[in-house]
């Protein structure tokens, strides 16, 4: 049984059109999705009414090599940070969660960017730190090629302590702003970082004030045994791809016995896989709706997603009757590799069979039923310790988060394993995560 009384539930509504690859071509679906304001706005307030913890935007700084056939939609989208800025202005209580890659952008630029986001959102930013697993990403760079898996990674972990160093540039009563002294702000309470490390040099202090709650929460999106030593040491929630119980049981063990050894503000840590549901009120009304949407794969667009999920190996000309072959070692994402992999050899599928169960939902669980099974599936998943709740991934927007807003989530309610109202207090406070104590006034 889960410690926790209510599940964690996040929204993950990057990409626009919804995660189902071919999303877009469906009838209800706004086809323009991924660079419409309007469109983002009413999927965030409709998220907000399901009382979600918080809307999660993925990012990559480069196209998707999936996309370049023209048959998929995810090859313009609104840059993260500056979307969650403007849905801060239309939301009160969800919080807002953005990736940024350690690899490809100056921990200055992060710190001040949620730092930032958490003032003006007050209070409900948190940063999802990748190391970015698309190669491409290294020619809009200025570099040849992208850095190896170990040195990403080593990279992170410096840039988490310069970050959040920065975000201690100022004591939380620095500024004064008392009009009759003259005073704007306490010398005394500002700090320079005056960092020298393997990677950056970075002096300090930060232009704008310490972050309501102190460091926006800390996310981390890794699975590969780096990622989850990182996430040991950083994360204050964790996302995961993870389709199998069992498996995903496995790895919530794992992760949770790293912390022990480590030194954390917070002694647990939140686990969230993604969960693509498509849901209707009758398991056969959504079995209809998930066929539908994978008749609109185009056969060319499958494989090559398949082949970007696999870390950019090359696909291209076999035979979708055939088993996936071999394959050569990659530079990308390798949790996600393992993962197709063994599905590939334990279930027996042909490469069409194969991208067809793979790229509906990337590797995450992927679930069809009504709306009372799905909720007790991930009732199941919840309280059997495989997670402390779920990214969820609606495979149509706005269609299949509005579905789940209105049919799964009073069915978790009803079944007392989801919140009836938002808690007061920043995105640290709804999620019972202490605030980080300022480490210049630790010494």
């Amino acid at each position: 049984m889960n410690k926790r009384q209510h599940m964690v539930l996040g929204a993950y509504i990057a990409y626009g059109t919804g995660h189902h690859p071919a999303a877009w071509r469906a009838k209800d679906t706004v086809a323009d999705g991924a660079q419409n304001i309007d469109h983002y706005v009413k999927m965030a307030q409709e998220a907000e009414k399901g009382l979600f913890d918080f809307l999660f935007l993925s990012d990559t700084p480069s196209i998707f090599r999936d996309d370049l056939e023209g048959y998929g939609s995810r090859v313009v989208v609104f840059e993260p940070l500056t979307l969650l800025s403007s849905l801060a202005m239309v939301t009160k209580d969800i919080g807002l969660v953005a990736t940024a890659s350690t690899t490809y952008k100056a921990p200055f630029d992060i710190a001040r960017e949620f730092a930032s986001l958490d003032v003006i959102s007050k209070g409900r930013a948190a940063w999802n730190l990748v190391t970015s697993s698309k190669s491409d990403a290294a020619y809009n760079y200025g570099l040849d090629q992208h850095p190896e898996h170990a040195v990403r990674y080593q990279k992170a972990a410096e840039a988490f302590g310069v970050v959040t160093g920065l975000w201690d540039s100022w004591d939380d009563g620095a500024f004064l702003r008392d009009k009759t002294s003259g005073h704007f702000f306490n010398k005394n309470g500002m700090h320079e970082l005056n960092h020298k490390g393997e990677f950056f040099s970075v002096r300090g202090p930060l232009n704008v004030s310490r972050p309501p709650q102190g460091y926006p929460v800390i996310v981390q999106a890794g699975s590969s045994p780096a990622g989850m030593d990182l996430a040991a040491k950083t994360a204050e929630v964790v996302f995961t791809a993870q389709s199998d119980l069992a498996l995903a049981q496995s790895f919530y063990e794992q992760l949770k016995n790293r912390l022990s050894g480590v030194e954390r503000l917070n002694k647990d840590i939140l686990i969230m896989p993604g969960i693509c549901p498509f849901v209707a009120a009758s398991e056969s009304e959504a079995k209809e709706k998930f066929e539908q949407f994978q008749e609109l794969i185009h056969p060319d667009f499958g494989l090559a997603m398949l082949s970007d999920l696999l870390g950019g190996v090359d696909l291209k000309g076999l035979p979708l009757d055939e088993p996936l072959p071999q394959l050569p070692s990659s530079n990308g994402n390798t949790s996600r590799r393992t993962l197709i992999e063994k599905l590939s050899q334990e279930e027996q599928l042909t490469l069409e069979q194969l991208y067809k169960k793979v790229i509906v939902s990337r590797a995450h669980l992927n679930i069809v039923g009504s709306y009372k099974q799905v909720a007790e599936h991930m009732i199941e998943w919840f309280h059997s310790q495989a997670c402390d709740g779920f990214n969820v991934m609606p495979p149509s927007m706005p269609g299949c988060l509005t579905e789940f807003v209105t049919g799964v989530v009073p069915e978790l309610q009803k079944m007392g394993a989801f919140k009836t109202h938002y808690a007061p207090g920043t995105l640290r406070e709804k999620l019972e995560l202490k605030r980080p104590v300022n480490q210049y006034q630790k010494k």
